[in-house]
């Protein structure tokens, strides 16, 4: 068993683009709003009118976890880590990975850049300090 995301015919997009690099958001044509995880729907006026947009990939550090026990593959073999929510300048919060960064150093705030890390057949939106 891994714990590789499922690509189908509606995340294959975002799944694409992060290949390239590039993180995508739902975005709602109605309300005007971004929303995360990529879903079908406006999380937040039930409209059916969204559209992937890219995100700029900035975002600040929420809230943190460093997790030293993870029997689950391929987690095991990476603790400890940094478990996060992280603020996306457009709006919504994800649950991620903060990398390159020591716990000592981690602050509610913080300013991050996404970056992405092979999953197997996948590339995923992980996060580190932003660089100046």
């Amino acid at each position: 068993m891994t714990a590789t995301p499922d690509v189908d015919a509606f995340t294959s997009t975002y799944w694409a683009a992060a290949a390239e690099g590039r993180l995508l958001l739902r975005h709602c044509t109605a309300c005007d709003r971004a929303h995360h995880y990529p879903r079908e729907f406006c999380p937040h006026c039930w409209s059916d009118s969204v559209e992937w947009r890219p995100a700029t990939g900035r975002a600040t550090l929420y809230t943190w976890s460093v997790v030293h026990r993870n029997d689950l593959p391929p987690f095991g073999d990476r603790v400890p880590y940094v478990a996060a929510v992280v603020d996306l300048e457009e709006g919504p919060r994800m649950m991620t990975q903060v990398i390159d960064c020591e716990e000592p150093d981690l602050r509610i705030g913080m300013p991050l850049d996404v970056t992405f890390r092979a999953e197997g057949d996948v590339q995923v939106p992980v996060f580190r300090p932003r660089r100046s």
